[in-house]
């Protein structure tokens, strides 16, 4: 593979995973509003964080 086409091959990449990142963050914030039973939309919540700062986000969260 020659180089430019690696470079190709990583953006591409990486313009997926942002896309996937973007839909992920969006599911998490529907259900956040959608959710109306404190422990459900507490959980929500949480994976919104997740879905912003990163799966490390919150001390309870392991790192692995």
């Amino acid at each position: 593979m020659t180089m430019s086409r690696a470079l190709v091959t990583l953006a591409e990449k990486g313009v997926e995973a942002e896309s996937a990142a973007r839909e992920n963050l969006k599911a998490a914030y529907e259900r956040f509003l959608r959710e109306e039973e404190p422990s459900r939309k507490n959980e929500a919540g949480r994976d919104l964080i997740r879905a912003i700062f990163g799966k490390g986000a919150l001390a309870k969260d392991s790192i692995v």
